[in-house]
Formats: C-alpha cells, sequence, structure tokens
C-alpha cells in the first residue's frame, strides 16, 4: 500500500489533500478505525457517526460506509 494507515485525527485530515484513490480510501478507513478504537469508541458509535445525516453523503452511501467499516473493523 502506498500510504500508511493514519495513526491520529490530524494525519487522516491531511489524507485530503492526497489524489483518492482505493489505496487512499483503504487507508482513511483503516486509520478510522484505529484512531476509533484507541479512543475506546465502539464499532456501533462508529456506525451510527456515519449514518448520521451529514449533506455530503446520502443515505444509501451512508449504510454501504457503515457496511464497510464494519467488515473492516472485523478484519483489523
Amino acid at each position: 500500500m502506498n500510504y500508511p494507515i493514519p495513526k491520529s485525527p490530524q494525519e487522516i485530515a491531511a489524507l485530503q489533500d492526497q489524489t483518492v484513490d482505493e489505496e487512499l480510501v483503504a487507508a482513511a478507513i483503516a486509520g478510522v478505525i484505529q484512531v476509533s478504537r484507541s479512543q475506546g469508541r465502539s464499532l456501533e458509535e462508529l456506525k451510527a457517526e456515519v449514518l448520521e445525516d451529514d449533506g455530503l453523503l446520502d443515505i444509501d452511501q451512508r449504510c454501504w460506509l457503515s457496511s464497510i467499516l464494519a467488515q473492516a473493523w472485523d478484519s483489523l
């Protein structure tokens, strides 16, 4: 993978300056999971946050992302 897994919210935010590709998205998802775990958050809390209406993603996209997070959570 060309991108290291981010270890802090700041490193995750810095990814927005990169060209988006599959590896960047995978690194971002892995980073969000690792940071969430380090903060003592549960998968259910993370999924609830992703499912909140934010104006960026529609409900179908948020549900898809929630599902991907759950799969990645179990894999990491």
